[in-house]
């Protein structure tokens, strides 16, 4: 005979309850950059909009970003820390293979009893991990999710590169994700091209016999011209999917929250939903340079802050890269 197996059920919806971030105090500047390359900062302006980035400052780890922006969130959501069920940190920065950054953030937050696991989703990782979170409340596995985008990419970012040399910086997001009475949070669509997997990577690998002798250290090398293609003709076909999964007209959205990636992908994109101009759009990339997992939720948190947009309202959000890989949902802001 077979044994009959109990399920769980949780919310009937899920919802994003907070947001935090954590933006390092370094400002780099475009001049800083361009003493490597062989570039100016009006060439990385138009190719960007890139005028400067953060990145973190010595000792200042993933984790330790990680702690400030969650901190944020759980105040912003009112959750204790041990009421969260489960923690999800989507890196590709953090240096060690194993253990998680999760366990340790859990630890430090005094989340005790959290389920915690990182994933790798590069820039993509944020959606990926709220579409997680998402489906974890909804089935019963957690009341609560912390969900953090964190990216420390310079120390992979090699400096006399220039064609990424000017792009990547640091930082940290975070939401808090909980039970709703109501849709707040859309169906993700999301998917991957493993086939265009070598258009953004780490290069070399930690096997390669140079880096093991400490001769050459891996930096992530990028083929801009193809990640741009992709993104503009692919991810605004991603965006739409989004919105016609969720019900929500372009014109009916309170806020369009991309990827931070260039600025040009961004009106690119803009231009092919064809929205409405009252419908703000993060440009955060601007000040904060390409944060990878970070950049949605630093972005969500700036223009709550800033009242480009106001809690409860609805907004489309896209990440997409190294994979390459992409995610989109639209949600309601906390």
């Amino acid at each position: 005979m077979t044994a009959l197996i109990r399920t769980t059920t949780g919310a009937l919806h899920g919802r994003i309850l907070g947001v935090g971030g954590y933006r390092p105090a370094r400002v780099v500047t475009n001049a800083e950059i361009v003493a490597n390359i062989d570039s100016s900062d009006e060439w990385i302006r138009s190719r960007s909009g890139i005028e400067s980035r953060r990145w973190a400052g010595d000792g200042e780890s993933v984790a330790d970003m990680s702690v400030a922006a969650a901190g944020k969130a759980l105040a912003a959501a009112g959750i204790d820390a041990d009421q969260i069920g489960t923690t999800i940190i989507s890196t590709v920065s953090h240096p060690l293979q194993t253990p998680s950054v999760a366990v340790e953030i859990t630890d430090r937050l005094g989340a005790t009893g959290s389920a915690a696991f990182d994933i790798s989703a590069a820039c993509a990782g944020f959606c990926h991990a709220v579409a997680i979170g998402n489906d974890l409340v909804r089935g019963g596995s957690a009341e609560y999710v912390l969900a953090v985008g964190v990216e420390r990419l310079s120390d992979f970012t090699d400096p006399y590169d220039r064609g990424s040399a000017f792009i990547f910086a640091d930082g940290a997001g975070a939401v808090v994700i909980g039970p709703s009475d109501v849709p707040a949070i859309g169906p993700v669509v999301w998917g991957a091209d493993g086939s265009q997997r070598a258009v953004i990577e780490q290069q070399p690998s930690w096997l390669h016999p140079s880096v093991a002798d400490d001769k050459v250290k891996p930096y992530f090398r990028m083929e801009g011209q193809k990640v741009f293609r992709w993104a503009v003709y692919e991810m605004a076909k991603v965006a739409q999917r989004a919105l016609d999964a969720a019900g929500v007209a372009a014109a009916d959205l309170d806020a369009f929250i991309p990827h931070q990636a260039n600025i040009r992908i961004v009106d690119a994109m803009v231009r092919a939903l064809k929205l409405p101009d009252h419908v703000p759009v993060a440009r955060d990339i601007v000040d904060s340079g390409n944060t990878s997992a970070a950049s949605v939720p630093l972005a969500m948190e700036r223009m709550l802050e800033s009242g480009q947009v106001t809690s409860g309202g609805t907004a489309l959000l896209i990440g997409f890269g190294a994979g390459l890989v992409y995610a989109a949902q639209v949600v309601t802001l906390p």
